[in-house]
């Protein structure tokens, strides 16, 4: 229990529906797998049809998890942490106490490629960051010295939040 009231629940999210075009990448290769082990007219061995199985499989099952798990990205403040919630499942999952946040910063523009892409990222210069498309977002300054990124709807309400409970922390 905390000495400080509750206060304000903020929630919000970030969509990218560029990210179901992957995913029907990834569907298409998981089915080519699956037509490849049950359609077997290959001559040429069981290796190369085995390879090309498993191949289109893992491939196929790669890109559909790493695409659906960033497809969007729920946050949620409230007084005890900042969680992160990716894709239907939930999961990368990361969770931030608030006890542990030095500072947080409204960023107006983020870009997928100043971290490298979509997903969870980590860059020794930038920190860690969920990056589910360009936009608005939430940057914590950790005690430790590190930065997390989230992009995330509404992003400057979030900071009020996030900065309303460090100063009640504070107390």
């Amino acid at each position: 229990m905390t000495g400080h009231p509750p206060g304000p629940l903020w929630t919000g999210r970030a969509t990218n529906r560029a990210q179901w075009l992957l995913a029907v990448a990834g569907a298409a290769c998981l089915a080519l797998g699956i037509l490849l082990a049950v359609d077997n007219t290959w001559t040429n061995g069981i290796v190369p049809l085995l390879m090309s199985v498993v191949g289109c499989l893992a491939a196929g099952l790669l890109i559909l998890y790493g695409t659906l798990a960033f497809v969007h990205v729920a946050v949620t403040v409230d007084s005890e942490a900042l969680v992160v919630r990716c894709g239907h499942i939930g999961l990368p999952r990361r969770t931030i106490r608030l006890a542990e946040v030095a500072s947080a910063e409204f960023v107006p523009r983020i870009t997928p490629t100043h971290w490298g892409g979509w997903g969870y990222r980590w860059r020794p210069e930038k920190g860690t960051a969920v990056i589910v498309r360009r936009g608005e977002g939430v940057q914590l300054r950790l005690d430790d010295g590190g930065l997390f990124t989230v992009t995330v709807d509404d992003a400057e309400n979030a900071v009020r939040v996030i900065r309303a409970h460090l100063r009640a922390l504070a107390r």
